[in-house]
């Protein structure tokens, strides 16, 4: 969506007559999935997110599509068999971004073969149709040859089951464009300010700031709904001052490591550490990401800081399973992320013993909050909420149509070997740019293989705004190396610029604030001291 394009739909909000159906605020993945449900049941919908879409918590997950082995254990069966459907639908439905992979728990104690490979085969029949594969006991000898940088001290084998893994921001991006291509207004740099209100205290629309022009807009709707993750809280402020915390906070990090600490094609998943907690080492753009911590907040923000005690956490669990335990400077990228639970009721803080499961409330005024919930099953949330709109907003009811719709890019037939494969059926015609400028064929850094394109591509067609909106979420080279994202941040912005018309002052000031941003991702100075 070049600049023209979101000005002519910008220019849409101007009509004082028009009433959306729905309006969304927050477009991270409940927000999004949310406006597409909507809108492909023919709704009008508008969605308004204050950043960029996946900004928050959305950009920041484990990367994986999986049913919650963990929640398995805790008996949440419900919810693992929901989670291992929609798994199975973003498989289908996604099949550019979403693969299947293999999992291996390495077993060191005698009885965790049997154990895990019971527990791991109810999980595959849960998945009834839509499995990706049974687990299966292996031998210490296979552990090792799969996972060659494991420890083998006291292993006695281990178990491979399979879930998925996917790229979250870059999917995020592809339900906005299918959202668009449905008739969704889907819009970022969108900052909702307040609710309006009818003469019965009912909410009747939104007030909303353009953080680009200042601009503001008053809209109608017939609905709201609060799809704004950890911030909700804010947005039910808006509604009744005073309003009691709905939400609870809880922070996991991640540190993004070079594929040589295990060059395996399998994740390895630890699911019981130290103190309780699961972590996993999952392969992902030729890096490995491990993680995850599990921390209760008491408040939260934009840009997420790891805890010291996470980091520890995690480099010292990593040094218990793998030879060869990376150190600090070996950490390319670190990422927080909040997960936005719902407030226990009972007085527990342990955020591991809160259900992950959604939850969608109605305040008094008809503002409709969803909560909770996880990436995997952002189709199944985003269907609840429609169905509490048509509900709460007496609309025709129309029958939900996402189980079969396939997300814009989808395609079976990708080469994993080409980066290029997230694009899916855009890759064509993001190559053919090209031949407007052959400039744009040279990589951004003979380090790796992204190249200028897909930054042009990423402001003409993905609705980027910023260098942060390219190198963080459009083109990952901040979560998988930031101090390559540093590096290329000032060829990435002229690109930007080149596009959005901007001059050098704007492009200045976003290089400075980006790399402020990147160095929050390194867990050593940069550049590295000599």
């Amino acid at each position: 969506m070049i600049s023209n394009e979101r000005n002519k739909i910008i220019e849409g909000l101007s009509d004082p007559d028009k009433v959306w159906d729905v309006i969304i605020v927050g477009g991270g993945a409940t927000g999004l999935g949310t406006a597409l449900d909507a809108a492909s049941r023919g709704y009008k919908t508008l969605l308004l997110e204050q950043i960029d879409f996946a900004k928050g918590t959305s950009s920041r997950s484990t990367k994986l599509a999986h049913g919650g082995v963990r929640y398995l254990a805790q008996g949440d069966i419900g919810l693992v068999i929901e989670a291992l459907h929609e798994r199975g639908l973003m498989l289908k439905n996604a099949a550019h971004l979403v693969k299947n992979e293999s999992f291996i728990i390495p077993n060191y104690e005698w009885w965790g073969g049997i154990f895990y490979t019971i527990g791991l085969t109810l999980y595959d029949l849960l998945a009834g149709k839509l499995g990706f594969g049974r687990a299966k006991h292996i031998s210490k000898k296979e552990v090792a040859r799969r996972l060659p940088t494991i420890q083998q001290k006291g292993l006695y084998g281990g178990v491979v089951y399979h879930d998925g893994q996917f790229d979250d921001s870059r999917l995020a991006i592809n339900i906005a464009q299918t959202s668009l291509e449905q008739g969704a207004t889907v819009l970022n740099y969108f900052k909702v300010t307040n609710l309006i209100k009818d003469d019965q205290g009912r909410v009747a629309g939104v007030v909303t700031t353009d953080s680009e022009t200042g601009n503001t807009y008053t809209i109608k709707s017939k609905t709201v709904v609060n799809a704004t993750g950890v911030f909700g809280d804010a947005i039910l402020q808006m509604d009744k001052p005073g309003n009691k915390a709905q939400l609870r906070p809880s922070q996991g990090i991640h540190l993004v490591v070079d594929m040589s600490f295990m060059p395996a094609e399998d994740a390895l998943m630890i699911p019981k550490t130290s103190d309780g907690r699961v972590l996993f080492a999952v392969p992902w753009h030729d890096k490995l990401v491990i993680g995850t911590t599990d921390t209760p907040l008491t408040q939260h923000s934009l840009e997420p800081v790891a805890l010291e005690e996470e980091i520890e956490f995690i480099m010292r669990t990593a040094d218990q399973y793998l030879i060869k335990a990376p150190a600090r400077n070996d950490v390319l990228s670190m990422f927080a992320g909040l997960r936005p639970l719902a407030a226990p009721q009972g007085g527990s803080e342990k955020t591991k013993e809160i259900s992950r499961s959604h939850k969608i409330f109605v305040s008094d005024s008809g503002l409709i909050t969803i909560t909770g919930g996880k990436w995997t099953t952002y189709r199944k949330m985003a269907e609840d909420t429609v169905n509490k709109v048509i509900e709460v907003g007496k609309l025709v009811k129309k029958p939900v149509k996402t189980k079969d719709l396939p997300i814009h890019g989808s395609t079976p037939n990708v080469d994993r070997n080409n980066h290029l494969y997230v694009y899916g059926t855009d890759r064509d015609a993001l190559l053919a740019l090209v031949n407007e400028n052959q400039a744009w064929a040279e990589k951004l850094d003979p380090r790796a293989e992204y190249i200028a394109a897909e930054v042009v591509w990423a402001v003409r067609h993905e609705m980027a705004r910023t260098l942060e909106d390219v190198l963080a979420r459009r083109v990952r080279i901040l979560f998988l190396d930031a101090r390559m994202a540093i590096d290329v941040a000032p060829k990435v912005a002229a690109l930007i610029a080149a596009e959005l018309k901007k001059d050098a002052a704007w492009e200045k000031s976003q290089v400075d604030t980006f790399i402020a941003l990147a160095k929050s991702y390194l867990l050593v100075p940069y550049p590295l001291p000599a």
